[in-house]
């Protein structure tokens, strides 16, 4: 693979980015390719490292020292087959994913020179589209057998992509305006815009797949309609339930969560820029606005980082964002998260930097919020916080109470599990974190009713969500096939994931990489 000994001779060179003062005042993708002859020099860093420890860091199994050695060759037809049997959707991996992949990279052993795997897959599946490589892979057969995939988000699409190749007539349901769940409308169009996933929602309109936007299944469409009218049903319905903040204040207007937030700034985008949604979008009660206000946002994660990206475009007169934990130390902690393991360490999001680089943002970490105090006609005017204690329940220290203007406060705080309703009128059963509880393999306590995604696995990577959503699929096509061919899936022994050992989480099924097997459920 790669370069014999390009590793040692070819400096690692990240992905270009747009100057953050520039990009501070568009919602264009901020990331930029490199040259091709750039990323063949990259690829060729990729060292035949024997035990390629990135497919233990990547969820999907992904072929990584393959297409690199691919692009190195110049082979890039070639890679982009290798990335799309493991990937339905490199594109959106490539520009969201925080690449685990590359903190698993045997050069990651000297820690910043990993083979920088993410910009190269990005770069395949973009000159793919370019190229027109990408198109539509509607089934050789139909079995007429009919299945239900509720939301639309990476998992959902996965999904419902995967069992429309095997052959199966999909309807995929979405709530909102449009495909797509939070790619769609809780990520910005600055980090992924929005026709890049249009084209991905076209494919699976070209292969056969039904789009019902606008449903909110358990209300609009109740569960016995829906298990009257389909043979299997699949839960991808998210982990939407925000954790919330109960201090005194909290019912101030102008304390909203981050999603409320997000929802509205990337529903303004598709009016101001486009691409228009499948129906009309819906009417907010009340706007949201950072116009000109001092702006905090508590949590310090890829939510709170979007809500200050928006805040700044906005024009904000200040964004202070608030983490309760300590701050992460600037090297990977080795005696904590040793190679090859995820580095729990600090890294400057694209928005802070935007936010520092305009003289309007400020990150504080061991943070915690005590209270709201009013404005004196309904709004909050202020956080009153303190200091955190640096361990469970990080408790406010006393003496250290401080008190911080805001006009606008966002909650990004996390997600506790996925809405009850739905579950509930289906009777599926929930494990003690309140996501879907799986007694086999993506299969729910009900039989013919299918979970994948953060609903089943709670809040997690967009790798995991397309993962989850293609491996669920394996699952729910034999037990349709059981169904076909006459036996009793309520009796009959559980099907097993044969994907590759070693992904699974502790608590979870065996579940892995999908193996590569056939066309529809294995392979595009």
């Amino acid at each position: 693979m790669g370069k014999l000994g390009g590793f040692l001779r070819i400096q690692r060179h990240g992905i270009p980015q747009r100057d953050p003062t520039e990009r501070a005042r568009d919602y264009r993708e901020f990331l930029l390719t490199r040259p091709v002859a750039d990323l063949r020099e990259q690829g060729a860093r990729c060292m035949d490292c024997g035990v390629p420890f990135c497919h233990n860091g990547c969820p999907l199994g992904n072929l990584i020292p393959d297409w690199n050695d691919l692009v190195y060759r110049d082979r890039w037809r070639d890679a982009i087959a290798q990335l799309h049997a493991t990937n339905n959707f490199p594109e959106f991996t490539g520009r969201l994913c925080p690449a685990p992949c590359e903190a698993a990279c045997v050069l990651e052993i000297r820690e910043g020179d990993a083979v920088t795997i993410k910009q190269i897959e990005n770069a395949i599946i973009n000159r793919a589209w370019e190229e027109g490589w990408v198109l539509p892979s509607p089934p050789r057969i139909e079995t007429g057998q009919r299945v239900a995939v509720i939301g639309s988000g990476p998992a959902g699409m996965a999904a419902a992509q995967q069992l429309r190749r095997a052959g199966h007539r999909v309807t995929l349901y979405e709530r909102d305006e449009a495909i797509g769940g939070l790619v769609r409308f809780g990520v910005p169009d600055f980090k992924i815009e929005k026709a890049v996933v249009e084209r991905r929602v076209q494919q699976l309109v070209d292969e056969g797949v039904e789009l019902r936007c606008g449903i909110d299944v358990g209300g609009d469409v109740t569960a016995e309609e829906l298990r009257g009218g389909f043979e299997a049903v699949v839960l991808a319905t998210g982990s939407r339930v925000p954790r919330d903040l109960p201090v005194p204040g909290r019912e101030l207007e102008g304390v909203h969560f981050a999603m409320d937030y997000l929802y509205q700034r990337n529903r303004w985008v598709a009016r101001e820029f486009g691409p228009e949604p499948t129906i009309s979008q819906p009417v907010h009660e009340r706007e949201i606005s950072a116009s000109g206000r001092d702006v905090v946002v508590i949590g310090g994660g890829d939510t709170g980082a979007d809500c200050v990206g928006n805040a700044v475009r906005e024009g904000a007169r200040s964004v202070t964002q608030l983490e309760l934990l300590p701050e992460p130390p600037p090297r990977r902690p080795d005696d904590r998260t040793p190679w090859p393991q995820w580095p729990l360490k600090y890294r400057l999001s694209y928005a802070m930097e935007e936010a520092q680089e305009i003289h309007t943002g400020e990150q504080d970490y061991s943070v915690t919020t005590t209270r709201f105090s009013a404005d004196g006609s309904g709004g909050v005017a202020a956080l009153h916080i303190s200091a955190a204690a640096p361990q469970p329940p990080f408790a406010p220290m006393p003496g250290t109470e401080r008190e911080l203007p805001a006009q606008l406060v966002l909650l990004a705080m996390g997600f506790l599990g996925p809405e009850p309703q739905l579950l509930e009128q289906l009777g599926v059963e929930r494990d003690p974190r309140g996501n879907i509880k799986t007694v086999q393999p993506y299969t729910t306590s009900v039989d013919g009713v299918f979970a994948a995604g953060d609903a089943r696995r709670g809040q997690s990577l967009i790798v995991w969500a397309i993962n989850e959503g293609r491996q669920c699929a394996r699952m729910v096509d034999r037990y349709l096939g059981a169904r076909r061919n006459g036996q009793d899936t309520a009796t009959a022994p559980a099907p097993q994931d044969d994907g590759l050992a070693g992904h699974a989480d502790a608590d979870e099924g065996p579940e892995g990489p999908p193996q590569h097997v056939g066309p529809g459920i294995g392979a595009e």
